[in-house]
Parts: structure tokens; C-alpha cells; sequence
């Protein structure tokens, strides 16, 4: 079976399973500084495996604080790897894909028998029985039942579902949820009204704190949430800074446990790898149950009542709206909200809580103690946020990657071209399309800026919107040139209509502030720098929130 995925996700489901169980007490164990025999014999009897295994699995965890450090690491032929031709390898995965897993459901000897004759129409030798029965297996269970007896006989066998969420120690639970805030956002040019941003919100049941949060006129997606869970994992101090905010806000670290709802950002493949590798647990609320995401309902409630005194205000319905002209007094642009937003979690976390009795942030302090362990940062803060996004596979060419019709190139890559055949996972973040992110079988990242650094920037958003207004016109093969004039055409109407339309200021501003949050790690500023000495073409267009960049 051919490889695909990330590091994460290609660990063999079984293995990842008793990885995730082993995480625990490993790490529990490593963070005692001497171990003793008593908690040595103890754990190996909880985890079925010798002292010379513990202690090998510690100093792994040690090394490499992170779930997969414990996946078993096998000599040989790697377990889950086809000894199979490649061709009878693709016909066997088309046919589980395409035939099996499909309703009515198919018998398993009716599987074996499609495979056997598409074999023979291909000159292939057939595979025996049990090849067939081993490569169903490897399917996941909740995918095979999804596919062959819906989407609720899934959910109902491996959905996790908790009476109550209730909390002892900060970040044991932390609940998170979107919604639109009722307030007019302004463009930063012309400050004329743009519409209601998104705010993605957190907090931490035990303690009511806000660990973080995310603000964007995207609508809710996986990216969102992983900036969410990036701005709530690592420290606040430069964020803080570079607002120009002096308060205190101490709260950081990896939760035990993410409680969310059954939104469909909340369930890529990313997300959940991304938080098994760091040892945060994934609960999700039963459906038609908001009573269970109550803590997060009613701070998004009160943080929410807060945007009412404010100017540009939608309020919260209609008869309390009234005969107020929200677009009239809308003032506020995307990141004065946002500087003013992080203002108002100050003041909430030195606010007296009516179910503590004391504010959240001494509420924080004082229950800090109770943690099994110490709070938990990511290993890396810099490449956090490269475990939650998207990826496709791709090959490494001469020409470089390419990606989404753009071609990719770094010097790094050179070394890679010989093992053309082999995928790599290449990551990117869909805010800014500059530069995506080579997985090397490692684990490490090579960012990857555009071959042609001329190009400007776009976004993921800019470039589907190019993509079909080209097949529009009948173009069926597309390539770099061509998707940029595209763009450059469709930047040049939005600055034309900007002064005039609600919609062209938004989709101007839109893409300003996703470039800004999507721009790549430091390393690749470096790169750029050493290239700011070749001529470059000249902008056009107004002085606006957007300029477009085009070959001279």
C-alpha cells in the first residue's frame, strides 16, 4: 500500500493507539528526577511491559517530549508496508475504496472475486485471500462503518460522550466555540463598514480563564482553530508587546483535554493527529446538547454583551437593535477590535467570578498547584502550529514542488530530487500561499518559499476564486503565469470598487489581514533578505490596504 500522509498520520492506527495510552504515565515518569523501583514496577504492570522497557520509553519521552517518541520502533521490513507490486496495490486500494466500502454493503467474497478479475484483465497475478482480508483490516473502523452503515451508526459507536466536564486543575478541560461578534468592523483606508469578524474563543473549565483567542473575517475554519490553539498554548508576552498591551496575562501551556462541538472544522485529520502528538485529548459534546458546552456558551455570552456598549454595535437581535444605524456609527477596525478585545480579558480575569467567588486569574494562581505536573509547552514554539495545518502529498522534481499550480524551491530540496518517486507531505497555511513546509521523513520542516520571487503573495481563498473564473473561460490547463494574471485581474477590480462597495472593501481587507497572520516562520525573511537586492517590479494602484504586485 502506497504511503501517504504526514509523520503523524502515517503511524499505523494499533501502534498510535497504544502510543496515546503509553503517553500518560510515561510522562509522568519523566518528570520525576529519579525513579524509583516502586513507580518503575508499578507502571509496568499498568502498561504490560518490562523495567528495561519503561526505562527505554522514559528516556525516549525525555528526549522528545511528544507522543510519537512512544510508537514502537520495529527492525526489518516495516510493519504495514506492501511487499506488493505498486499497480496490484492500486487496484486492490481502488476496489476496497470504490467497491467495498459503499452501500448495500458488498460480502467480502464478493470483494475478493472483483479484485481477482480486475487482476486477470491487467495480466496481474491475483492476490491470495488473506493480502485482501489483512488490507481491510488496516482500514479504520470508524471510516469502514461510516462508509457501509452511515454516518450515525459511526458516531454512535466512537463518538465520545461525557455526562459532565467538570475540572480540578488548570487546562485539565478547555472548552472552544466560534461565533460572529455583533459589531461592525471598518476598512483601515477609508473607515466605511466591512461586516461582523468571527471570534473563536477558549476557556479553561477549572479556572474560567481565558487561555486564548482568535479573530479574523474568515469564516470558521481549521486554520482558525489552529491559531486559536497556538494563541492558547504559547506564552503572551511578545503578542502582548506588540499591541502595546502591559497587562499580565499568564496563562499558556497544553490542555489535558479539548472539548468542542461537532462543527466539521473540529474533525480534519490534522487536528486530531496534531493534538495526539501533543498528549491533548479530543472529547466531543453528544449533538443536539448545547447544555454540555455551557462554560464556553456562557462566557461567549458575556464577553459578547461587552461588544454592545460599543460603537458599531449589531446588538444581539433585532428588537434590541432598534432603529440604531449600526454601519452609521461602525468606527472600529479588525485590529483596534482585537487590541480592544485582549483589554476586556484583562479586566474579565480580574473580575470576581460568580461560581468561583474569586476572580479567574487567582483562581489560575491559586489551583496551579493542584496539576499532576508542571504546565506543558510545545518542544518547538516556532513550527507549534506546522502539526495543525492542511497538507497534500507531493513529488520533489527538478522544477521543484508544485503546488496548487505554483512551483516551490528552496536549495534544501536538491538532495531530494534522486528519490523522485517518494511523496512527501507538503504542508502549507491556506492565509498565505508564499511558502509551504516539506515534512522530511525526520519529522523536521524545510519551508519552501516560491520559485519565482517575484510573485506576490496570495491567499488560498484568491486562488480558488482565480482557479474558476479560469475554467469559466474554457481554460482546461492552467500554469503559473496564467493563475497570477488572474489574481493581479481580480486585485485590480477590488481596488477599483473599493471606495464604492461594502463587499469589495471587505474582500481588500480580508486579504490584507490574512497575508499579515499567514506569514511565514523567520527563517524565511532570511531567505528573502538575500534577495532583496534583485530588481523587482514597481506596485500599482492607490495607496490602499492592497497592492498589487506584477511582472514589469
Amino acid at each position: 500500500m502506497a504511503e501517504t500522509g504526514t509523520a503523524l498520520t502515517r503511524v499505523e492506527p494499533t501502534q498510535w493507539r497504544i502510543a496515546c495510552e503509553r503517553e500518560p504515565a510515561i510522562r509522568a515518569l519523566a518528570a520525576e528526577p529519579r525513579l524509583s523501583r516502586n513507580a518503575i514496577m508499578e507502571a509496568g504492570a499498568g502498561l504490560g511491559l518490562s523495567r528495561s522497557r519503561i526505562y527505554e520509553l522514559v528516556a525516549r519521552y525525555r528526549e522528545c517530549p511528544v507522543t510519537s517518541s512512544l510508537v514502537d520502533q520495529r527492525d526489518g521490513f516495516p510493519k504495514g508496508r506492501s511487499r506488493l507490486e505498486p499497480e496490484l496495490d492500486r487496484v486492490i486500494d481502488a476496489k476496497i475504496e470504490k467497491f467495498y466500502l459503499s452501500r448495500p454493503k458488498p460480502k467480502l467474497s464478493q470483494l475478493v472475486r472483483e479484485i481477482r478479475y480486475a487482476c486477470l484483465e491487467r495480466n496481474l497475478r491475483p492476490p491470495a485471500r488473506q493480502t485482501i482480508v489483512l488490507r481491510v483490516n488496516a482500514v479504520e473502523k470508524a471510516r469502514l462503518i461510516k462508509a457501509r452503515d452511515g454516518a450515525k451508526a459511526s458516531a454512535d459507536r466512537f463518538r465520545p460522550v461525557t455526562a459532565s466536564y467538570d475540572a480540578d486543575y488548570p487546562l485539565k478541560v478547555v472548552q472552544m466555540d466560534h461565533t460572529p461578534a455583533d459589531i461592525i468592523i471598518v476598512d483601515e483606508y477609508f473607515r466605511r463598514p466591512l461586516g461582523r469578524p468571527t471570534l473563536t474563543l477558549q476557556i479553561d473549565v477549572a479556572t474560567r480563564v481565558i487561555p486564548g483567542f482568535y479573530i479574523s473575517l474568515e469564516s470558521p475554519s481549521a486554520t482558525s482553530v489552529g491559531m486559536a490553539i497556538r494563541h492558547a498554548v504559547l506564552p503572551k508576552d511578545d503578542w502582548l508587546a506588540d499591541r502595546e498591551l502591559t497587562f499580565a496575562w499568564p496563562v499558556f501551556g497544553l490542555p489535558v483535554v479539548l472539548h468542542l462541538d461537532n462543527a466539521s472544522e473540529f474533525h480534519s485529520r490534522a487536528l486530531t493527529r496534531g493534538c495526539q502528538q501533543f498528549g491533548i485529548e479530543l472529547h466531543y459534546r453528544p449533538r443536539r446538547t448545547p447544555h454540555y458546552g455551557g462554560h464556553i456558551e456562557r462566557l461567549i455570552g458575556t464577553t459578547i454583551g461587552e461588544v454592545h456598549l460599543l460603537p458599531g454595535t449589531t446588538f444581539s437581535n433585532v428588537k434590541d437593535k432598534g432603529d440604531y444605524d449600526a454601519e452609521g456609527k461602525a468606527c472600529m477596525t479588525l485590529k483596534e477590535f482585537e487590541r480592544w478585545f485582549a483589554l476586556q480579558v484583562g479586566i474579565y480575569h480580574g473580575t470576581i467570578h460568580s461560581a468561583l467567588g474569586v476572580p479567574p486569574l487567582t483562581a489560575w494562581h491559586y489551583n496551579l498547584s493542584r496539576r499532576p505536573g508542571p504546565l506543558r509547552l510545545p518542544v518547538d514554539e516556532e513550527r507549534f502550529l506546522l502539526d495543525f495545518l492542511p497538507f497534500e502529498m507531493r513529488r520533489v522534481r527538478r522544477e521543484g514542488i508544485k503546488l496548487f499550480h505554483v512551483f516551490y524551491w528552496h536549495g534544501a530540496l536538491t538532495a531530494l530530487i534522486a528519490n523522485s518517486t517518494h511523496k512527501f507531505p507538503i504542508k502549507y497555511n491556506p492565509l498565505n500561499l508564499s511558502a509551504v513546509y516539506l515534512e522530511l521523513p525526520s519529522g523536521e520542516h524545510v519551508t519552501v518559499p516560491l520559485r519565482d520571487k517575484r510573485r506576490p503573495a496570495i491567499t488560498k481563498f484568491e486562488h480558488d476564486h482565480a482557479l474558476r473564473a479560469l475554467r469559466e473561460r474554457g481554460r482546461s490547463a492552467i500554469d503559473e503565469q496564467m493563475l497570477y494574471e488572474m489574481v493581479s485581474t481580480q486585485r485590480r477590480i477590488v481596488l477599483e470598487a473599493v471606495a464604492k462597495t461594502r463587499g469589495a472593501r471587505r474582500s481588500a481587507q480580508r486579504l490584507v489581514d490574512a497575508l499579515g497572520r499567514g506569514e511565514p516562520p523567520p527563517d524565511l525573511a532570511v531567505t528573502r533578505k538575500a534577495d532583496a537586492q534583485s530588481p523587482r517590479p514597481t506596485l500599482e494602484g492607490p495607496v490602499v490596504p492592497l497592492a498589487i504586485e506584477e511582472r514589469s
